[in-house]
């Protein structure tokens, strides 16, 4: 707007192609929120990664998985509602908080062996992890424009497992001269609070979507703060809504496999020091599979629903075979027991199978769950829908994991646990396509999220 007795000049007849490295454009903000995820889910995938959070007992870390993803079934689900309610920074700073308890939980565990807290701050850890997944989830799927969405997804994944690269570095040096060590020393635990620390102070850089200018000089989104009764409606509503009934097989399934693949393939195929080099490659393949399905779901064909079913079989076809390799490796070891432990250096040829394995599985992570939120960021373009959306695909993805690390601890049969896994993605593909065939449409109309609000460009 101008002042009084200046000349209001109509942007829509100015054509202004503001810089995309604006503090408030898309790009920079999707970007801090990805360095945010780097620090603080980056680094507790890394010590998950390791299998029994670094220690050589699994007991513990899958008691505290166990508690953290109930609570974070819960609060995935309402994180939406508190996410429509603070805004992004409070929601975020509240939920980056809880990481950096849950690091020195293992710190403590390290010398006095107490289950306790590790379940307490896993319980702490699965609320906060509620609030900043639905706040993310909002973030990256309605700040891109429409028709970007895939790129922005695939950019937020590679910044966030970048955490997991590193962070699988930390254990890696910090141990790797104790090739006889079980556990991993206090050094491992101290650098991962400090990263989750910087990342809970990084989430206050983050703006409200109401700021976020796109490059086409339209607003992210008009957010006017909801009220808790409206949020309380509104989420109930997802329990009936065909969109989010469609997805849930797939959310149930994009967490499940961790378990089995961080404890019962990483966790048992190879010593402490490999284990950090195995996660490394692991979550730098995330990486490379958020950018090759990004590319795919934005950039394969010009309709949106080409795109989609185009990325569904992709998916499939590459997790088919991937799950095969799996089975088997696993029929190597039925029984659960692994004689000698693989060693990157000193196992030669035995260590290369296990390890492509691993890395394709770390592929697979992010190809699977980059297509989900792309199937979400689809259905909508305001951020009030899309937080509770993400907030309930987290909600379901937690309570698998839940019973996830149960299965674990109850000592399944691994070969079962494999086939479950497997069963769980093959369901989710066709009810993925039939989510594209009814709800997802072509162009970037209003209905499929342009925005109606006015084109303003600010610095």
């Amino acid at each position: 707007m101008g002042s009084l007795g200046e000349p209001v000049v109509s942007l829509s007849t100015v054509s202004v192609r503001p810089s995309p490295f604006r503090y408030n454009s898309p790009l920079a903000q999707v970007s801090l929120i990805g360095l945010v995820c780097f620090c603080c889910p980056g680094m507790f995938n890394a010590l998950s990664g390791m299998g029994g959070g670094g220690q050589v007992d699994h007991t513990a870390a899958n008691n505290a998985n166990t508690a953290l993803y109930t609570t974070f079934a819960v609060f995935g689900v309402l994180g939406g509602g508190f996410y429509n309610l603070l805004g992004p920074r409070l929601t975020l700073f509240a939920g980056c908080s809880t990481y950096a308890l849950y690091a020195g939980s293992f710190l403590y565990y390290n010398h006095y062996h107490h289950q306790l807290f590790a379940i307490l701050a896993g319980a702490i850890l699965g609320i906060g992890a509620g609030l900043l997944w639905a706040g993310q989830g909002a973030i990256m799927t309605s700040y891109p424009p429409p028709e970007r969405k895939g790129t922005y997804i695939s950019l937020f994944w590679a910044i966030f497992n970048m955490g997991g690269v590193i962070g699988g570095l930390i254990p890696f040096f910090l141990n790797y001269r104790r090739t006889d060590a079980r556990s991993v020393n206090d050094g491992t635990y101290i650098a991962f609070m400090c990263f989750m620390s910087a990342g809970a102070l990084l989430s206050l850089g983050i703006l409200p979507p109401s700021r976020v200018v796109r490059d086409n000089g339209t607003r992210a989104t008009a957010v006017s703060y909801s009220n808790v009764s409206t949020e309380a409606v509104e989420i109930l509503k997802l329990f009936a809504d065909r969109r989010m009934l469609l997805i849930v097989p797939a959310a149930w399934a994009s967490n499940f496999f961790y378990s089995y693949q961080f404890n019962n393939v990483n966790g048992l195929l190879f010593n402490l020091r490999t284990k950090g080099l195995n996660n490394v490659f692991y979550w730098g393949a995330q990486m490379v599979g958020s950018v090759a399905i990004g590319y795919v779901l934005d950039f394969s064909f010009r309709s949106r629903r080409t795109r989609g079913y185009v990325g569904i079989t992709v998916v499939a076809v590459l997790g088919t075979a991937i799950w095969a390799g799996g089975l088997a490796n696993q029929l190597r070891y039925t029984d659960g027991v692994w004689q000698d432990e693989l060693d990157f250096k000193n196992s030669g040829a035995d260590y290369a199978g296990p390890f492509v394995l691993y890395f394709s599985y770390g592929l697979l992570d992010a190809m699977f769950q980059s297509l989900c939120y792309w199937m979400i960021g689809a259905l909508a373009d305001d951020s009030q829908t899309l937080s509770r959306y993400s907030g309930f695909y987290k909600g379901v993805q937690s309570a698998g994991a839940a019973v996830a690390w149960q299965v674990d601890t109850h000592k399944v049969p691994l070969l079962s646990q494999l086939i479950v896994n497997w069963s769980l993605t093959t369901v989710s593909y066709p009810l993925l396509a039939v989510l594209v065939m009814l709800f997802v449409k072509d162009g970037n109309t209003a209905e499929d999220g342009d925005s109606d609000h006015p084109k303003v460009i600010s610095s």
